[in-house]
């Protein structure tokens, strides 16, 4: 599953604490209670096996109107070990109406006791651990009326979803699709839900014929029934446990795609269908990709790809069959602006999961470090391939910073985690973004060959079973013949991250330099580091290979002229917080010479903080605006102090050229954004013609740009593009309304915030709240309210709820002094009060999703 935006942040809680900021996974919104629980207490043990699934035949049919689901299940199971006389299957909120043993073509009625959670079978006889039964179940599932909660990854766990059944939004289609992990499979067939069982799956489908369907495995069959339905039945003959266990329904484009003989397709809403392959065309090569570093070929039989509406979370690796929130349909216009190629990570991330999730499962969600982790590495390990080592850094500093982050709210969580208040609770920053961070220094201390044959020798040891840390453990010490216990004690089995304060003393008479780390986290833990330090000499670099091992540690390494620069961490690969006491000038030669990203972006953002003071310092910068990564550039360029002088006279020049050249439309907005600030009627050519940039983003920074120079002018050009705007365009649009807009704009807002998602949605919130600040309309306006007041429920975070009631307050206060002083509109005014302030107690009282 993905977390996004670096499984499962997209359906994350998000953190809203100041307008325009970004809206980041917040975890932390109930550490205190959380940590008093009781139920930290336990240990969270892998689910005991009493009987093994063998193999699961569905057949299905849906109740749209009802939101039901009645299914027909063929269990067929064995003992694990020790004989039994009774069967437990997980069946959520359903009826259950017949079960029976099925023997030689046979029903036999078997007694049985349910309470609504768990379904209790009295078998007809002991089973031997050599014998198999098939358990058959007629019932009906009821998604809708189950009452259960979902997690800061996963805001609702319900298992199975109907999507505008009844038809009755014009702006949605009709869905089914359903969501599993972590055991809501059971939701909507009865089964052990836990992830150490595995089985093989058939499902049968009907559905009407209009419709198309997609699950696991392949489609073995369909037939058109005589009263429009159809059904499809598809096949799985590899086992997978039931939380990979899937179905999709609705009216969907099939694009389709091959990779060595396999089918490859891509399931989206038929307008997206031109931009399929530009969303997913990179499947077949990262297939290969995969298949090539792990020494696995790609072991099922297909694999599609499919978006979900409402989708409860970012992505779900379900076997063969990922689904995908409905933020990854994007035009070819909108993935100019995809800068964090955020689509392609989620798509890694899932399909890497088809071998280590699927193929090899953690055998419980104490061990969701051997699904997770190694999704989260494998972003890295695609985007170090297909787009080069700067973007990969990149992606890798920005998962780093989501962890560190996240340290402050809940410290010293552990990666491999049998404590825990809810299982939910392992999918967060330390699970995904550290465990990611370690398997990339557990990469650099081991070497690549050993890397990535303790990833084969693991998969093939445990292929179509599960798996934990300590087998990872095995695999690596088995391939490097080393004892690797120290790693995993250290980043494995407990928490939190090293912070390093380094200092150096050259000693030009004995030639060397002394390098002394001092490691200061506050724990009583003393950090194993291996690592590079690279010494320059102008053109020369030597590396020395060292490890820390102390709380003070001093290296002494020879020179023969006195250093330019003395790289600690050269490959920039430790997760840890380094505070280097340099100077400035080393910076400066950092960031001209040293290769790695992280080295430039240190120095530039070092640097930054120098540039009105320091003429080698902004000489610099100005050199980096041309630097080879956009990132890099963009960073310099949105840090660039133009209300001073001289760095106005050093930068403005380049700033006008990349605002109309640059190869990055995130470098070309910047740009405009900072001339913007300006306001020079100089640029007011260059803005009117990036009002018609290919990008959305670059679109919105120019007509932003414009409003402060010529607000008229950009409200023609907003009203001009209003048809089809999309993200930074979208949101400049309803900015420039705001400054300058009436009632009659108020419908652009409707329908841009409707569309919109994730932090688009947030920022076009800020401005429709702006919006209606000010407007008459009644009925508009408890619209516009209650369109607001759904994207707080859709999130459920209570961050996000005070902060729209601090925005939404004042405007009561507001609407109220207006019908003081306007008679005629009174009435309206009051009205609008009155509903404003019952959605604000609304948000007030919202419960928070338990973590």
């Amino acid at each position: 599953m993905n977390q996004l935006p670096s499984k499962k942040i997209w359906g994350l809680l998000l953190s809203a604490t100041m307008a325009g900021a970004s809206l980041l996974p917040n975890h932390a919104l109930a550490q205190t209670q959380a940590e008093k629980d009781p139920a930290l207490e336990i240990y969270r043990a892998s689910a005991t096996k009493i009987n093994d699934l063998v193999n699961t035949k569905l057949d299905v049919r849906f109740d749209y109107a009802k939101r039901y689901l009645y299914g027909k299940a063929w269990i067929t199971l064995k003992p694990h070990f020790y004989a039994t006389d009774s069967l437990s299957l997980d069946a959520k909120g359903m009826d259950i109406n017949k079960v029976s043993l099925v023997k030689a073509g046979k029903m036999s009625p078997l007694k049985y006791k349910y309470d609504g959670w768990v379904l209790d079978i009295a078998l007809d006889k002991t089973y031997g651990n050599s014998e198999t039964y098939t358990v058959y179940i007629d019932y009906v599932a009821k998604p809708d009326e189950l009452k259960v909660e979902g997690s800061a990854a996963i805001n609702d766990a319900k298992g199975l979803y109907f999507i505008n059944p009844d038809g009755k939004d014009p702006k949605k289609p009709t869905q089914i699709w359903t969501q599993g992990e972590t055991e809501a499979s059971s939701a909507w067939f009865p089964t052990i839900d836990r992830p150490n069982q595995k089985t093989t799956e058939e499902i049968s489908m009907t559905v009407p014929d209009k419709y198309v369907t997609l699950s696991n495995g392949a489609l073995v069959k369909q037939k058109k029934n005589n009263d429009g339905t159809r059904t499809d039945t598809w096949k799985m003959d590899l086992p997978h446990s039931p939380y990979l266990f899937m179905m999709a329904v609705g009216d969907y484009a099939i694009i389709k795609d091959k990779w060595r003989g396999k089918e490859v397709n891509y399931y989206v809403e038929k307008e997206y269908a031109p931009y399929a392959k530009t969303i997913f065309g990179n499947t077949p090569e990262m297939l290969t990709f995969y298949s090539k570093i792990t020494g696995v070929d790609y072991p099922w039989v297909k694999y599609s790809q499919i978006t979900g509406r409402d989708y409860v979370s970012g992505a779900m690796e379900n076997t063969t069959a990922t689904l995908h929130g409905e933020f990854l349909q994007k035009t070819d216009r909108e993935l100019l602006d995809d800068h964090s190629m955020l689509g392609e990570s989620v798509i890694a991330h899932e399909l890497f999961h088809h071998w280590f999730g699927d193929y090899v499962t953690a055998e419980s969600w104490s061990n969701l470090t051997v699904n997770e982790s190694f999704a989260d590495y494998s972003e890295y390990l695609w985007f170090e391939h297909k787009f080069g080592k700067d973007m990969a850094d990149d992606h890798h500093y920005n998962s780093m910073q989501a962890y560190m982050n996240s340290e402050n709210y809940k410290p010293g969580l552990h990666l491999v985690r049998f404590h825990y208040h809810n299982k939910e609770d392992v999918f967060d920053a330390v699970t995904y973004q550290k465990g990611g961070r370690i398997l990339n220094m557990l990469r650099n201390a081991i070497g690549d060959e050993a890397f990535f044959k303790s990833m084969n020798l693991y998969l093939k040891t445990n292929a179509f079973k599960n798996g934990e840390a300590h087998q990872w453990r095995l695999a690596v010490e088995e391939v490097t013949g080393r004892d690797m216990n120290w790693f995993f004690n250290e980043w494995y089995y407990s928490g939190g991250y090293p912070t390093l304060d380094i200092n150096y003393f050259y000693n030009d008479a004995a030639k060397n330099v002394q390098v002394i780390v001092k490691q200061t986290q506050n724990a009583d833990k003393v950090y194993t580091l291996p690592m590079a330090i690279d010494v320059y000499e102008g053109s020369k670099k030597s590396r020395h290979k060292v490890t820390i091992t102390h709380k003070i540690d001093t290296f002494t390494l020879a020179y023969n002229t006195k250093p330019d620069f003395v790289n600690v961490d050269a490959e920039k690969v430790l997760l840890a917080k380094k505070v280097d006491h340099r100077d400035l000038s080393t910076y400066i030669f950092q960031l001209q010479n040293a290769p790695e990203y992280l080295d430039r972006r240190e120095s530039v953002e070092i640097l930054l903080k120098q540039q009105a003071n320091d003429p080698a310092a902004l000489k610099a910068l100005t050199g980096a605006l041309n630097d080879k990564f956009f990132i890099i550039r963009n960073i310099v360029v949105e840090g660039l102090k133009l209300d001073n002088p001289t760095v106005k006279e050093a930068t403005v020049s380049k700033l006008r050229s990349l605002a109309s050249n640059d190869p990055s439309s995130l470098v070309r907005a910047s740009a405009i954004k900072q001339l913007g600030k300006l306001k020079d009627a100089q640029d007011l050519a260059l803005l009117e013609k990036a009002t018609a940039d290919r990008s959305y983003q670059v679109m919105g920074a120019a007509i932003n740009a414009l409003a402060d120079i010529d607000i008229d002018k950009a409200y023609a050009v907003a009203k001009k593009n209003e048809k089809g705007a999309k993200g930074g365009l979208a949101i400049a649009i309803a900015n420039v309304y705001v400054k300058k807009g009436a009632d009659n704009d108020i419908q652009f807002f409707a329908d841009a915030f409707d569309q919109a998602s994730g932090q688009d949605k947030f920022n076009m919130g800020v401005q429709y709240i702006g919006m209606l600040r000010n407007m008459k309309d009644v009925q508009m306006f408890n619209k516009g309210v209650d369109q607001i007041k759904a994207m707080a429920d859709q999130f459920h975070n209570p961050n996000l709820n005070r902060y729209l009631v601090g925005m939404l307050q004042p405007i009561v206060s507001k609407k109220q002094s207006d019908a003081a002083k306007d008679a005629d509109n009174a009435a309206a005014f009051k009205a609008q009060a009155a509903h404003l302030q019952k959605v604000i107690e609304e948000l007030k009282a919202a419960p928070a999703d338990e973590e």
